[in-house]
């Protein structure tokens, strides 16, 4: 793997400071962004090339893929799109502005980062785009609207970009990982303080009952939640393969609501996943 290069968003913890470090242990080149310059001196101290991309700063998405490609010579041979947050609430209380915040975050970065990378990846006849999607990419749990939005439209996307790139050496992949070991609880609170009123909503005992319990009281791993170093693996897989799959889906719960969503009705799934 000697000399393969990749650039990982979102790499000041979790998934993406994972996939930074098993795939350097593999011999990739890994240029590590995050969006705090504080965080990337830290991951330069430990070792890594790691340019500021903050996804919401279009001047950050060009500084930063211009700092890697001046360092490769102009070549990249993989990109992991990974950086994202939550914004919990239910819809009727989303203001307008907060999906339009959690959009340029989640989903037009990644655009923009992703059209950029794409004229590079032609010239050199081949590239891998690896997108990090979610369970929330292909089915709906309530009170994550925000978050599915931006999710059902990456898959969307991206699924239309992989038909677009069938010829030109390009691979275009998505990983959706269930519930995974992070900090996307924690750094959704901010979110949800700034933008749900839920004190004033119609849904207001629902809050009470449901989400501020999960939101603010830390209470352990989920039942089924795997370590990052679980869809590290499948990255691996997306990017060494020579004929890598068009989804990796990552933890039991992701498998089983595929699963479930190919042979029950509409109906059925909805009475599920409205007990949550």
């Amino acid at each position: 793997m000697n000399g393969r290069t990749i650039l990982i968003t979102g790499c000041s913890s979790g998934i993406g400071l994972d996939a930074a470090r098993g795939l350097k242990a593999r011999g990739w080149r890994v240029f590590a962004s995050c969006r705090k310059a504080e965080d990337c001196a830290r991951l330069r101290a430990e070792g890594f090339e790691s340019p500021r991309i903050d996804y919401t700063e279009p001047a950050s998405i060009e500084t930063g893929l211009a700092e890697v490609l001046e360092a490769t010579g102009g070549r990249l041979d993989a990109l992991f799109n990974n950086g994202a947050h939550g914004l919990p609430g239910a819809v009727e209380d989303l203001p307008t502005e907060a999906l339009r915040q959690i959009f340029e975050t989640n989903f037009f970065g990644w655009h923009d980062l992703t059209r950029r990378v794409i004229p590079v990846m032609r010239a050199q006849g081949t590239g891998r785009i690896v997108q990090n999607s979610s369970i929330l990419g292909f089915i709906a749990f309530p009170w994550r609207g925000a978050y599915v939005a931006t999710k059902f439209a990456l898959e969307g996307l991206s699924n239309t970009l992989r038909l677009e790139l069938r010829d030109s050496g390009i691979h275009v992949i998505l990983i959706e990982p269930g519930p995974i070991t992070s900090r996307i609880r924690e750094n959704s609170i901010p979110w949800f303080e700034r933008f749900i009123d839920w004190e004033h909503s119609a849904l207001r005992e629902r809050y009470e009952k449901n989400l501020l319990k999960r939101l603010y009281e830390s209470r352990g791993p989920d039942r089924f939640e795997l370590p990052p170093s679980a869809v590290t693996a499948k990255l691996i897989h997306a990017l060494e393969s020579p004929r890598p799959k068009s989804h990796y889906r990552v933890t039991t719960p992701t498998h089983l609501a595929a699963f479930l969503r190919r042979i029950l009705s509409t109906r059925a799934i909805d009475r599920i996943l409205s007990r949550l």
